[in-house]
């Protein structure tokens, strides 16, 4: 009989650094590939990306038999899209937008059922077997893990005790918004935005959360895994595709 996924990202989080990619194409053959090449895990991203239910679940079907481990960020922090997503197969998932502890505990409280939530009750989704996982209700809750975004000034403000909320696995600093917050749109590398980053990185490592960050800059991505960042998001998958274009681009142009 098939049983619920041992979630490895979870299993592994705080004990071992993981590196990993966005996913934003909304291609599972992209995905797949990429999954083949060494990332720990893979982020599906729906809030900046085409990526709708069907390329959600047709991306975690491709997954499913890779060593990288799938992470999905809904659109919103909102019960419906993440009962959905769920129900789909999604174990762990990334929060946007998450400005203080009770935009947390709102976020948790979607991915537990009642009593202790208010995650929708089906036995019968893709996440079930499609109702042949026996007693999943009593086994998926400790494969789940709960992951929220920090984007602005008032969220980093209060990161202890967002990261603090009970069910928060880890805490994600997202350079891009939180630059923009700071009257630094489209500069994430200013010092400043650098420096508030540091310190929330200062902060959850004294209080012992684990930590997450995406970047795009060579350069930061090395600095980052050397600070300890617990898991890396290194790059997207436009990023590597249109670097690697113009790269050969050059090349060719240039002989």
């Amino acid at each position: 009989m098939p049983e619920v996924s041992t979630n490895r990202f979870k299993r592994d989080l705080g004990k071992r650094q993981m590196l990993g990619l966005f996913s934003t194409m909304a291609s599972p053959a992209l995905t797949e590939m990429f999954a083949q090449l060494g990332f720990d895990w893979i982020l599906i991203d729906t809030e900046h990306s085409p990526n709708e239910p069907g390329d959600v679940v047709a991306q975690l079907q491709v997954m499913e038999s890779l060593a990288a481990e799938p992470i999905v960020r809904p659109a919103w922090n909102d019960m419906i899209l993440v009962k959905r997503l769920l129900d789909f197969g999604a174990q762990t998932l990334l929060f946007p937008y998450v400005q203080n502890a009770n935009d947390a505990q709102r976020a948790v409280s979607f991915t537990r059922y009642p009593p202790h939530g208010v995650r929708g009750v089906s036995g019968s989704s893709r996440a079930a077997a499609y109702g042949l996982i026996p007693d999943y209700f009593a086994k998926i809750q400790k494969e789940i893990c709960v992951i929220v975004q920090i984007e602005t000034t008032e969220a980093l403000a209060d990161i202890e005790r967002i990261a603090a909320v009970d069910g928060v696995d880890a805490v994600f600093i997202g350079p891009a918004d939180l630059a923009a917050s700071m009257g630094q749109l489209g500069n994430a590398q200013h010092p400043q935005v650098q420096e508030a980053i540091d310190d929330g990185f200062r902060r959850l490592k004294a209080i012992g959360k684990p930590a997450g960050y995406l970047t795009n800059n060579e350069g930061e991505a090395v600095r980052r895994v050397a600070q300890g960042i617990d898991f890396v998001g290194i790059a997207n998958d436009t990023t590597l595709i249109t670097r690697g274009a113009r790269s050969l681009l050059s090349v060719v142009k240039g002989a």
